[in-house]
């Protein structure tokens, strides 16, 4: 270790620094993974009024799509708006070519809405406050002919 450097611990990280290290670790993975082609997808459901009630968001890279958000108003729950939302947003994945799914979810959240919907726990980690557990989840599903 380089005996010249200072260590720092923040509660309220400096912005400055957050940035330095995330150009950082951009430079690096950009270097190792070609990550310039990410690309976002999502869909939402819309009250005829234009608000959203609910959408699916996350990222395609070649054969992988990750989700990173799905949600739905307390109003539209249970009538299969999420379930229509995942399909939606996996089938414009699966027109990019995408056959790897996966997804991060709590246990208070929606591990077996995924389940039901082909999704297997990959790993779980546990140790969250009152009990909670984090599910790492994935689905491999056949390449869409002409994607």
């Amino acid at each position: 270790m380089t005996p010249d450097l200072a260590f720092e611990v923040h509660d309220d990280p400096p912005p400055p620094a957050v940035h330095a290290v995330d150009a950082g670790l951009d430079r690096h993975n950009l270097a190792a993974a070609p990550l310039g082609d990410v690309r976002p997808c999502a869909a939402f459901a819309r009250r005829p009024d234009g608000v959203v009630v609910g959408g699916a968001v996350g990222r395609t890279w070649g054969d992988c799509c990750e989700l990173l958000q799905l949600w739905v108003d307390p109003a539209h729950r249970g009538g299969g708006v999420a379930s229509r939302l995942l399909h939606d947003f996996e089938q414009r994945a699966a027109a990019r070519g995408c056959t790897v799914y996966y997804l991060t979810t709590l246990s208070f959240q929606a591990p077996d809405f995924y389940r039901r919907h082909g999704y297997a726990v990959r790993a779980e980690i546990s140790g969250y406050p009152q009990g909670i557990v984090k599910y790492l989840m994935h689905k491999r599903v056949p390449a869409v002919e002409g994607a």
